[in-house]
């Protein structure tokens, strides 16, 4: 488990830690040039997270000579170790993921498809280290009994039901080599999107956290865009620190309105919203956006649509377009402010050597 910075720089096992702010446009770039080179070189990649995909490996010949190749080149073109797990299951192949990352002498691929290696595998490791396996779930394994993944394996599938849900009887057959968990070629549809963010700064203005807010909604609704869909539903959301003392107020707001991905018209829900929850003489600490109740996309106005859909997609589109060829923000709404001293410091931000060109990493001959 991870801990707050501002908890533990001070001890003196911290004092040498060189740590940073998130940058999340240096991660979402890596993770876009690692599954380019994945994409490339195995039959199907399904993105797990920002750094964790699965791959269909079926039918591939000597899989660990393969895999360290590929590991190699991801190294190559994205500059970034990995490691790779092989299973007949995504659990298994978690598993090995993670046995390959604690032991230098796997050369970074670890692979359990054969049963008798698992099997003595599983006699020395707790069922904690298996994904899927939490902390309590873990605590009631122990409990009950089971000390290992290979005493967690032999139980009653009813017993382990009971103990875990289906979730704990899912995880269980797919430890013993039967697949539950398809790879998924299509992302599922998104229920919500929320771009919500810590100040900088208390903000006690309301120009400032209107600023802020319409900042959020843009951001929100680029999303919404680049995954065809329109948003009826919306929350907006203010809040003080509940943890420096001061008073305590949260204004949040909800409303269903016209199906849309336009920013404008986002936008001005979003203020109008945040207008009745606002109160004056507080220093907020926290805001966001929330849409929910999302669609795809429509192209034709329906019976009651207050905007021309095709105007407004052709707007949105031509913005789109420009900021994704000079960059996120190139342009972008009066509403969101220009200064901005409201946003995040990340005093200690790494550089975002890919997407910033005066970032760019210039090394030096010797």
């Amino acid at each position: 488990m991870g801990e707050p910075w501002h908890l533990i720089k001070k001890r003196p096992e911290c004092r040498s830690v060189l740590w940073r702010s998130s940058n999340y446009a240096l991660y979402g770039d890596m993770s876009r040039r690692v599954y380019d080179v994945l994409i490339d070189r195995v039959p199907q990649v399904e993105p797990y997270s920002i750094d964790e995909m699965f791959l269909d490996l079926a039918g591939l010949p000597d899989l660990g000579t393969f895999c360290r190749q590929l590991r190699d080149e991801v190294r190559r073109v994205a500059k970034i170790p990995t490691c790779i797990g092989i299973g007949p299951t995504k659990t298994i192949a978690k598993l090995a993921n993670r046995i390959a990352k604690g032991q230098p002498d796997l050369r970074g691929v670890c692979d359990l498809r054969d049963p008798a290696d698992r099997q003595r595998l599983y006699r020395d490791l707790p069922p904690g280290d298996v994904w899927g396996i939490g902390s309590k779930a873990a605590g009631k394994l122990t409990a009950a009994g089971a000390a290992t993944i290979a005493d967690f394996i032999t139980m009653d599938p009813r017993a382990v039901r009971d103990l875990l849900t289906v979730t704990g009887a899912r995880v269980q057959a797919e430890l013993r080599g039967l697949s539950c968990l398809s790879l998924s070629l299509m992302a599922p549809t998104r229920q919500g999107i929320a771009v919500t963010r810590t100040f900088g700064r208390p903000v006690e203005s309301w120009a400032e956290i209107r600023e802020a807010v319409a900042t959020y909604t843009a951001r929100a609704a680029e999303k919404l865009r680049a995954e065809g869909l329109e948003a009826g539903h919306m929350l907006v959301f203010a809040h003080t620190n509940p943890h420096n003392g001061d008073p305590w107020h949260s204004g949040q707001r909800s409303a269903a309105i016209e199906p849309t991905a336009d920013t404008a018209a986002l936008i001005g829900e979003a203020v109008r919203l945040l207008q009745t929850g606002w109160r004056s003489g507080y220093r907020y600490f926290k805001a966001g956006v929330m849409l929910t109740a999302l669609v795809p996309a429509a192209r034709q106005a329906s019976l009651f649509a207050t905007r021309d859909p095709v105007r407004s997609a052709r707007a949105m589109s031509a913005m789109d377009a420009i900021n994704a060829r000079w960059g996120r923000g190139t342009l972008r709404p009066a509403s969101t402010g220009i200064e901005r001293p409201w946003s995040a410091r990340q005093q200690h931000v790494s550089p975002r050597y890919t997407t910033r060109a005066a970032e760019i990493m210039i090394g030096q001959a010797f």
